[in-house]
């Protein structure tokens, strides 16, 4: 019995384009109290596996966080698998804004302490009392009061190329670090202000919601669904998009066009651009934004040290990279000091002053 995923990136593609049919890329989250991780992680690699499903899957105890892509003839199977498990049944599909037949290669499903790496203890608050869901309609009413403060729950690197207009966007690395800095600087409108956030798909807010009635906060909100869903109901529903640039998302896409506006720049020349690239260079492999120009001229590496590296042999390549932890560097997504034009630092509190809040 298959467990695991056995094909190459590669060996998937040449799948893909052989059986020619047009693939969805779409997500889920619940939170929901999972007895066995380890039994429904098999289960759901079986399942999904017969049905050529490939992504990124998270089961934990407190739930599921899934990115997938599928054929799109055996959606309603899959929906069907769906709403066979109970706590599944029914799950809202974020589908993608815009879909890419090889948005993942491979099925990856994985048992995890959490579905989001949040670095909270669940113990010490109620992660079920959560703040008010509201849809496109109304988060755009919302964000329109005076008495609203919106904030985005993402990573420096997602709100870069793209986020709502008039949103905070903490300057972090990760969900956790934002957790503190928010709090800190709200704390004197815990009572008067009305807390709106969002995120991806939903799932970073529905515990930041939660985090932050427990720490005092009266009036908290969550755009349901996230960016995804609110751009899905703007189109359904002809409402106005106050969303500015690009999506940010975890897959080889990289990211989906909200809007035509450009609100980033290439991180070596400055020059207005929103896509992401990874350096050429494995030893390094830093998450960038490199214009078209630049990714010829620097041959997609992120400095001349990188760029003389990748025309070395391969196992001195190789031999360069042996040891080498360079996640937690990779996943500064742009911070780099070689990197002239990288996103500028701001916290809340400047934004805030500017907005006489």
């Amino acid at each position: 019995m298959q467990l695991y995923n056995k094909l190459s990136a590669k060996e998937r593609a040449e799948l893909i384009d052989k059986a020619g049919k047009n693939r969805l890329t779409l997500s889920f989250y619940q939170y929901a109290k999972i007895g066995n991780p380890q039994l429904l992680r098999d289960h759901l690699f079986i399942t999904w596996n017969g049905m050529d499903v490939l992504g990124r899957i998270y089961v934990a105890n407190e739930g599921v966080n899934a990115q997938l892509s599928l054929p799109a003839d055996r959606f309603n199977e899959f929906k069907a698998h769906l709403d066979s498990i109970d706590f599944l049944n029914g799950i809202r599909l974020n589908v993608a804004v815009e879909q890419d037949n090889k948005s993942f290669l491979k099925l990856k499903v994985k048992v995890r302490d959490k579905i989001v790496a949040d670095g909270l203890n669940d113990d010490t608050f109620d992660v079920t009392n959560k703040g008010v869901h509201v849809n496109a309609e109304t988060f755009n009413q919302l964000i329109e009061d005076e008495k609203t403060v919106l904030v985005d729950m993402r990573n420096h690197y997602e709100s870069e190329i793209g986020h709502f207009k008039n949103a905070i966007t903490p300057d972090v690395d990760t969900f956790r670090e934002s957790l503190d800095i928010i709090e800190a600087d709200l704390k004197d409108h815990k009572e008067d202000k009305n807390l709106v956030m969002y995120c991806t798909g939903g799932i970073r807010c529905e515990k930041a919601s939660a985090y932050f009635k427990h720490k005092g906060f009266k009036n908290v909100y969550q755009l349901e669904g996230g960016i995804i869903e609110y751009t899905r109901q703007v189109k359904d529903k002809k409402l106005e998009n106050k969303y500015l640039g690009q999506n940010f998302v975890f897959d080889d896409r990289r990211a989906e066009r909200i809007s035509d506006d450009v609100i980033a720049c290439c991180h070596q020349c400055g020059e207005p651009y929103d896509v992401h690239t990874n350096c050429a260079n494995e030893a390094c492999h830093l998450l960038f934004i490199q214009c078209p120009k630049c990714k010829e001229e620097m041959e997609n590496c992120c400095s001349a040290t990188c760029q003389e590296i990748i025309h070395l042999p391969y196992e001195e390549q190789k031999a360069l990279r042996k040891g080498q932890g360079n996640s937690n560097d990779i996943f500064k997504k742009g911070r780099a000091d070689h990197l002239p034009y990288k996103k500028d630092l701001r916290n809340i509190f400047e934004v805030l002053q500017k907005k006489n809040v």
